[in-house]
């Protein structure tokens, strides 16, 4: 029988294999990650990154139309638009935008809320750090005070609070994509370790982390995400979150009803990604 050493190793080296294979810039579209591409400053890639993952829910389809709508209305450099805006200018701009539970008022009361975040701390990595503690086990913490920093009454659903219970999925996907820095996660923000960060959990990564034993629970709460990336941090210590993307495409392109019935991580990408792998990167 096989040492728990032995498998862990295994595990690691399958984890290294699907990564070095698949997290490739070629294959994040559809995905509103790729709007944060088209920025170099950190500042406008965090405005954008806040934007864009505070709308990832629903379609992708949808999510991508949205988020196109609103740069069209931010012009070439959003921190402009946004810092030299009027509430009021906001609400008028907004007034007919629609995401599935996110309205015009909505959006323009995120955007206020950014800009005067930004106004008081210089920048939204700025006001994370200002919660930030490095003796902090991971970034939780931090999001707590991010979280009320916009919204100090609460706003459970655009940026909800950790102490909510939510799994904070989407503002976990933010930090991923600008604490992060390789082909797929454009980075931005480097005074935040890697180390710290927390999986976004959403249904593909939920079931992925029972495929893996990595979790047994039923909820996918932050308790579950937490539990996930305590699994991942024994793989990769200084990176936990590394193999997010990857196995999370694993789940989203994959139609067939077995597919998370495969024996080991190394047949799931063979079944599922080969073909996309040859036809999309070529």
């Amino acid at each position: 029988m096989a040492s728990k050493g032995a498998s862990k190793n295994h595990e690691a080296e399958e984890l290294e294999a699907l990564y070095g294979q698949y997290n490739h810039r070629c294959f994040v579209h559809p995905d509103p990650l790729e709007f944060l591409y088209h920025f170099e400053n950190p500042m406008e890639r965090e405005i954008i990154g806040l934007i864009a993952s505070c709308l990832a829910y629903g379609k992708v389809a949808q999510i991508l139309k949205s988020i196109s709508l609103i740069l069209e209305k931010m012009g070439p450099s959003p921190s402009r638009f946004l810092l030299t805006s009027r509430y009021e200018s906001l609400l008028y701009a907004f007034h007919d935008f629609k995401h599935r539970f996110t309205r015009g008022e909505d959006l323009a009361r995120l955007l206020w809320r950014t800009k005067a975040v930004i106004e008081k701390y210089g920048s939204l990595q700025k006001c994370f750090m200002a919660h930030f503690r490095p003796e902090d086990d991971t970034v939780i913490p931090a999001l707590e005070g991010f979280a009320e920093a916009f919204f100090p009454a609460g706003s459970p659903f655009l940026i909800p609070a950790p102490s909510n219970g939510s799994a904070c999925k989407r503002l976990n996907l933010f930090l991923r994509w600008m604490v992060r820095q390789d082909e797929v996660d454009p980075g931005g923000w480097d005074l935040v370790p890697p180390s710290k960060l927390v999986v976004p959990l959403d249904t593909h990564m939920h079931r992925i982390g029972l495929l893996l034993r990595f979790t047994n629970r039923k909820q996918a709460d932050l308790h579950t995400a937490l539990e996930i990336t305590d699994a991942f941090r024994k793989v990769a210590p200084h990176d936990p979150v590394k193999y997010d993307f990857v196995l999370t495409r694993l789940g989203i392109w994959s139609d067939r009803k077995g597919f998370f019935e495969k024996p080991s991580l190394k047949e799931m990408g063979d079944e599922n990604l080969c073909d996309r792998r040859n036809r999309v990167c070529g």
